[in-house]
């Protein structure tokens, strides 16, 4: 994670965290205009399915905030991988790391 600003890195490991506390498929976090952070994992029940980055931008909007500055997601399979929610909510591009499950970053998507 190197190459990644302290704060981007700081979403990397919340996002590992996350994921690694309820062994979820994905886990996410997101930083908003305030610079609050926001950490959620993935939500597969039988009647609710939700994405890591879905919930973790739900939580910001149910903070009420402004917008968001920063997105990370940490999965093992980042194929398909759907930033549409950062996209709408953001409003203007905002970065997307992606990173497996040992926080290797593997792309940074500009939404």
């Amino acid at each position: 994670m190197s190459d990644l600003s302290a704060e981007d890195a700081k979403l990397v490991t919340l996002a590992r965290a996350a994921r690694a506390r309820t062994r979820a498929a994905e886990g996410a976090a997101v930083r908003d205009s305030d610079g609050r952070t926001y950490a959620a994992c993935t939500v597969a029940l039988d009647t609710v399915g939700l994405t890591a980055l879905q919930l973790a931008v739900a939580m910001a909007l149910s903070s009420g905030v402004k917008g968001l500055e920063a997105a990370a997601v940490v999965t093992d399979a980042p194929d398909g991988l759907d930033v549409n929610v950062v996209r709408h909510f953001a409003g203007a591009a905002i970065p997307v790391v992606v990173a497996n499950g040992t926080g290797e970053v593997r792309d940074v998507v500009h939404t």
